[in-house]
């Protein structure tokens, strides 16, 4: 596929493009522009004109410094206009606050440093490939399968959900955190479906499901002969996945040994099917998730640091339901109309009572709890659309004394301060002295509401 490759080089010594050209000189035409002043508007300006002359297919833009924590001052010129060509950012550094800016100001990739040819040629041909579908991107959030599902409006929720098209353009690792049934591989097929590889596969495997001894077995395959009883020679799930996403849910399950293989595939795109002396390759994209705390992951040994860092350039954080109570009734409609469909019976209604119910229950089991609740009540309820729908969460009596107003207060305060306060962290990134002082607060006040309602800062940073 003939094409013109653009390299704006931003930085003092020039490295990322020379790196760039070794690996894309014998592919394709390059030409290069070099920015050594201050970006001015009135130098982008003349910049932006010569690029949108030159008609690129791929920009690539080399930045360092304070112009990768600001890149609007890059982006700013070529979005006063539609963009001359998709932009991908190259740098030596970059953590996921800087990942998200650059997303946001337009970029719609990057790579850091060094750079391998096994990441930037298929970032390029996939781009080559696909059509001008950005735009398209939000819109589609409520159409493609499986995003339906994702359900809600409290201000937690919808800043995770809201990365969902940004983080679906690019082709970064990603890491899930969230509880049992937060819909962890709902996000992560949401990601999948509006990425460039939504025509490809997308293999979801539970870690934690695996026998340990099975693990390397399942994820690299093997040849026959390659132990007892391997009679024949066969592929394992990145090869099952090759151009799509291997989605690795409770990623802390994998055992050290294929931790390790795993590291070398995500770096190198290289794996070795057991007993086999070659090494075969595979263009995948690999999510991860778990429901422990990834920190605490990596300092009790479950988690290798290196496969953490790694994975986690883009980070995600599911809020539970009992922190996103007025999701609750959105949800639980959501379900009465999917199981109505299912068992052919009459859309119920929900009384006052069983839904008061539903909000005052804290779902250990999130989601997917609440689910099954609906579920159940379906299955037992009477064929008739003029019966209430009586719903009571597990172990909560029907006559149950209802709260005091006191209580019904202090429940309230509580919520209010806990999603106050994750607001904040994920406003300023997880910096804790920036939040309290949006709060009005001192920064010891701040800190020990933090240890007061059990919130994990480094989730937010």
């Amino acid at each position: 596929m003939s094409a013109k490759i653009l390299l704006l080089d931003f930085t003092a010594d020039g490295q990322p493009c020379a790196e760039l050209r070794a690996i894309l000189a014998p592919s394709f035409e390059l030409l290069t522009e070099t920015v050594a002043a201050a970006p001015t508007p009135s130098i982008m300006d003349e910049l932006a004109a010569r690029v949108s002359a030159l008609k690129p297919d791929v920009i690539f833009v080399a930045l360092a410094g304070e112009l990768l924590r600001h890149p609007g001052e890059i982006f700013g010129a070529f979005t006063r206009e539609a963009a001359p060509a998709p932009c991908i950012v190259v740098s030596e550094e970059g953590g996921p606050g800087e990942t998200f800016e650059l997303l946001q100001h337009g970029a719609v990739d990057f790579v850091t440093a060094p750079l391998r040819e096994a990441d930037v040629l298929p970032r390029v041909w996939r781009l080559l490939k696909q059509t001008r579908r950005a735009e398209a991107l939000p819109r589609a959030l409520g159409e493609k399968l499986g995003l339906r599902n994702i359900i809600g409006e409290s201000p937690t929720f919808l800043a995770e959900t809201r990365k969902i098209p940004l983080v679906a353009k690019c082709d970064a690792c990603v890491l899930i955190y969230g509880e049992t049934g937060t819909g962890k591989e709902v996000y992560a097929r949401a990601i999948h479906y509006l990425s460039p590889r939504e025509h490809k596969p997308f293999i979801p495997v539970n870690c934690g499901a695996i026998p340990l001894e099975l693990v390397e077995n399942e994820l690299f395959g093997h040849e026959r002969g390659a132990f007892t009883g391997a009679g024949m020679t066969r592929p394992g799930l990145l090869r099952e996945a090759e151009g799509g996403t291997l989605f690795l849910d409770e990623i802390d399950c994998l055992p050290p040994l294929a931790q390790v293989k795993l590291l070398r595939f995500i770096q190198e795109k290289e794996y070795r099917p057991l007993g086999s002396t070659k090494t075969c390759r595979a263009d995948v994209r690999i999510i991860g998730a778990a429901n422990v705390n990834f920190e605490e992951a990596v300092r009790t040994g479950k988690l290798r640091k290196d496969l953490y860092y790694r994975l986690s350039v883009i980070k995600l954080a599911l809020p539970p339901l009992r922190e996103r109570r007025e999701d609750i009734p959105l949800l639980a409609r959501h379900f009465l109309k999917k199981y109505s469909a299912e068992f052919g019976k009459p859309l119920p209604v929900i009384p006052h009572e069983s839904l008061a119910a539903l909000i005052s229950y804290d779902w250990p089991g999130n989601v997917r709890e609440l689910e099954h609740v609906i579920e159940c009540a379906f299955v037992f309820s009477e064929q008739s659309a003029t019966l209430s729908f009586d719903i009571h969460p597990p172990g909560q009596n029907a006559e149950a004394r209802p709260e005091t107003f006191q209580q019904a207060k202090n429940k309230t305060i509580t919520q209010f301060e806990r999603e106050y306060i994750q607001k904040l962290l994920l406003a300023h990134g997880g910096n804790i002295t920036r939040a309290a002082h949006t709060a009005r607060k001192n920064r010891r006040a701040f800190w020990e509401l933090i240890r007061k309602h059990r919130i994990d800062v480094s989730l937010f940073k």
